[in-house]
């Protein structure tokens, strides 16, 4: 955690002092004035919905010891006196995400400890999860919670750290050229890690190689006396590795690659078990988050792990413990018998193969349901992905498709093309209208998955199935 007096806040932000004095101690940054606690700075925000600026008082009335806001003295006059009365300092900044990316780059400079950076165009938060997961067998680790992965969030994690943090492992995302660039400059990874490189954000960056560019950033900023984690199966590994100055080490299912999973099988609920190969020894490893493609993910956190030279037998132990992150291939059941796999965090044509061949793979299950909506920023590949997703469900033998939204009616028209059965399509245009569909379609024994991008919603209709409505 941040620690520091208030004069050496000043200076790291060239802030100007609007009332209190300089000698302070600051322990800790806040950004939601609901999550103050005693002695942190609390910083406001002017957002679109929500200004930081009128929280003040509340955040005062928390603990906060010092308020780093935007706002003139004249804008602020009522807030001000109050922050005299509770010898609260207050100092201006001309930009508060600026602010805040300068405390951590100040934080950062006095961690020692290991930075595992992650990115990639799919399964960098469950492959965040399970590093954290495993590292945590044997030391205390710091990683990225929710979606704080981007350029506010890699800040806070960052800040979150401190002398007792033995790993910290930041998730970075990406939405154009230059950020993960930017994101490395203030979290100085020892380490990158990289899953894959797909077709998210090909509306922003127009082509695979330029996302694979961005995506190298982090394989760039890495120093020479760090190290790589390549998908040696990927085929852009290689056109990655050639931006490295640092080691690089290569997993996946090839023999080419320093850590391998053999033998890969899922059982009823598409849970996967796979054979662990490395220089450290073979184990038999089965996972708790269901879906093939989470070997790949596991494969990852084991090279880091490996890295830090954490035992085998701990690695094997983290990698089985591991838990899926909120609305990221979350499977449970409901009280009525229905298998749910809630994955509406968000959509790309990769992770959406992936989360169907996850359903196929439930052969216990009466009925196996694709509930799937649309997918976001891939420009001019919207038609044909949805489409082919589609071709993809009929293949897999689903038994029926609910689609959501506009362009989810390609998801549809591919099916069909492919021979699914008109009658086990259901094109629906919103969240409700599907949780309607589901309300017949639904009984004890059946499958669902629920997929698409984060701006659909769909978490919605994994409410709706949970809580049926009479």
């Amino acid at each position: 955690m941040l620690t520091l007096d208030s004069e050496r806040l000043i200076e790291i932000l060239g802030a100007e002092i609007l009332t209190g004095r300089g000698e302070l101690m600051v322990n800790g940054i806040a950004t939601d004035s609901r999550r103050v606690e005693p002695g942190n700075a609390f910083v406001a925000f002017s957002g679109e919905r929500v200004d930081g600026h009128e929280y003040l008082v509340a955040a005062m009335e928390r603990g906060a010891r010092t308020l780093i806001v935007t706002e003139s003295a004249d804008a602020l006059l009522s807030q001000l006196a109050t922050a005299r009365e509770r010898d609260v300092m207050v100092v201006r900044v001309a930009d508060a995400l600026g602010a805040v990316q300068a405390l951590a780059s100040y934080h950062r400079s006095r961690l020692f400890c290991p930075v595992v950076g992650v990115t990639g165009s799919t399964g960098k938060t469950t492959t965040k999860d399970f590093i954290a997961s495993v590292v945590s067998q044997g030391f205390r680790v710091i990683a990225t919670e929710g979606n704080q992965n981007n350029e506010l969030g890699v800040p806070l994690t960052i800040l979150r750290a401190g002398a007792d943090t033995d790993v910290l492992v930041v998730e970075m995302a990406m939405r154009g050229a230059g950020q993960i660039a930017h994101l490395a400059s203030i979290a100085r990874p020892t380490a990158g890690l990289i899953t894959n490189v797909g077709t998210s954000h090909i509306e922003l960056l127009g082509t695979q190689k330029a996302i694979a560019d961005a995506k190298g950033e982090l394989v760039s900023a890495v120093a020479s006396e760090g190290c790589v984690f390549l998908n040696g199966d990927d085929i852009f590994s290689g056109a990655l590795a050639d931006k490295a100055s640092a080691e690089i080490i290569t997993y996946g299912m090839s023999d080419e690659c320093v850590i391998r999973a053999l033998d890969v099988m899922t059982d009823e609920a598409s849970l996967p078990s796979f054979t662990l190969v490395c220089p450290a020894g073979t184990r038999k490893v089965t996972l708790a988050i269901p879906g093939r493609h989470n070997v790949y993910n596991a494969l990852a956190a084991t090279a880091v792990a490996l890295y830090l030279e954490i035992p085998l037998d701990d690695i094997v132990d983290g990698l089985e413990a591991a838990e899926s992150g909120q609305m990221r291939m979350q499977s449970f059941e409901t009280a009525s018998g229905v298998h749910v796999i809630n994955d509406a965090y968000n959509a790309n044509p990769t992770s959406m193969r992936a989360a169907i061949e996850t359903l196929s793979d439930m052969s216990g299950a009466s009925k196996r349901i694709a509930v799937l909506g649309d997918m976001a920023e891939l420009g001019s590949l919207t038609e044909l992905a949805h489409f082919r997703i589609g071709e993809e469900v009929a293949r897999l033998e689903i038994d029926a498709l609910v689609t959501v939204g506009e362009r989810a009616r390609r998801i549809a028209d591919g099916a069909r093309a492919e021979g699914m059965p008109d009658e086990v399509i259901r094109p629906c245009q919103t969240p409700e209208e599907a949780t309607e569909v589901l309300d017949d379609l639904l009984a004890a024994g059946d499958a669902v998955l629920v997929k698409a991008s984060r701006v659909m919603g769909l978490e919605r209709i994994v409410e709706g199935i949970v809580d049926p409505r009479v």
